[in-house]
């Protein structure tokens, strides 16, 4: 059983661990959030049980998301196209009865699955933060499934692939709170989730699995976040210490014994701040996105170049796709279009599942 730390990219990347680790032979079960941030799913904060039509019971508190599952409008998911595409099964985390809910969740699946072994896995490592790093965007899910796996009676490994890669904690702050690494990741891995790349979201996702292909040099990310270096460190999966990583994390630590959501959120202002789901409400209530539009090609391609020298002046390398949609002012529903015409105009640039700048013009 894998464990996705954070959802979305993270249970991507646990597909790749589970071909790279366990061969694939009998399909890992990923235990994962249905949380895909507003770019798919406008309803804010993560998706439970009754957001959902189709599951499949697998145990009292845990179902299955199926490929024919429905989330229930306006609510969205990538959850069922994953189960569409990929052998593994992928259970539903339900972090409305906090903590302590999530931990019946487990011993439930362990009881059921009886599991060889419980892997927790996290790209980037956000999940060794201590809560009050001012890059930290995202602390919730993570804090939570740290929580309630130091709760388990049953040995959880802390695996964290590709430091620094979710843009938020540098990968400098992270070697000290790494032990040893488990493995690398390699083009061979990204295999079995080549085409779920094609379409999935997840920025973190998209650099570990081109990293493992051999990509280097500096990706610019959605919101113009800090560049992220893509090293030869980006497809390594480091084990962490898990009691340690508890003993760090102040919100992992302080929501141990909460009951619902709300407490967590609590809790996550009170330590980090802030508490993200209240940034996706905020977002959410801002008007709506630009109506969709015809991409002009002539537009999109000029738009390209100017954003791309731009780029190459900060020392930019790479980007997304989620990036460049994101510069040209364009819908997230128009991302996959945007995509079709870059790959049809300039194929050469296309290093994936990320663009290359080329270094001249």
């Amino acid at each position: 059983m894998i464990v996705a730390a954070g959802g979305g990219g993270d249970a991507v990347a646990a597909v790749m661990l589970d071909a790279a680790l366990y061969g694939g032979e009998a399909p890992a079960v990923v235990l994962t959030y249905a949380w895909d941030r507003l770019l798919i799913d406008p309803v804010p904060g993560p998706r439970g049980p009754a957001n959902f039509t189709g599951l499949r019971p697998l145990t009292q508190s845990v179902q299955t998301v199926p490929a024919d599952a429905t989330p229930i409008a306006p609510a969205g998911s990538t959850l069922p196209r994953l189960a569409a595409e990929l052998p593994q099964t992928f259970a539903l985390i339900d972090p409305h009865h906090g903590a302590e809910g999530m931990v019946r969740q487990l011993e439930e699946l362990v009881q059921y699955l009886e599991p060889d072994s419980i892997d927790l896995l996290d790209v980037g490592g956000d999940i060794l933060a201590q809560g009050d790093e001012p890059t930290l965007r995202s602390p919730l899910a993570d804090a939570l499934t740290l929580a309630a796996c130091c709760e388990l009676n049953f040995p959880v490994r802390l695996l964290v692939a590709g430091p620094g890669l979710d843009g938020e904690l540098p990968a400098d702050s992270l070697r000290a709170r790494l032990g040893p690494a488990v493995l690398t990741f390699t083009a061979e891995h990204v295999t079995p989730v080549s085409s779920v790349l094609d379409w999935h979201p997840s920025e973190a996702a998209a650099m570990l699995a081109a990293t493992a292909r051999g990509a280097r040099g500096l990706c610019e990310v959605r919101d113009a976040g800090p560049p992220v270096p893509l090293t030869d460190e980006g497809p390594v999966v480091y084990e962490a210490d898990l009691d340690e990583a508890l003993t760090r994390n102040q919100l992992a630590h302080a929501i141990l014994a909460t009951e619902n959501l709300h407490q967590v959120e609590q809790h996550s202002r009170e330590i980090c701040g802030f508490s993200e789901i209240d940034y996706e409400r905020t977002k959410a209530s801002w008007p709506g996105s630009r109506p969709a539009q015809k991409l002009d090609p002539e537009h999109v391609l000029h738009q390209l170049d100017e954003f791309e020298a731009d780029a190459r002046g900060r020392g930019i390398t790479h980007t997304t796709f989620r990036r460049l949609t994101e510069a040209f002012g364009l819908g997230g529903n128009q991302r996959q279009d945007l995509r079709a015409l870059l790959l049809n105009s300039r194929p050469e640039q296309h290093q994936a599942p990320l663009w290359h700048l080329p270094s001249g013009a």
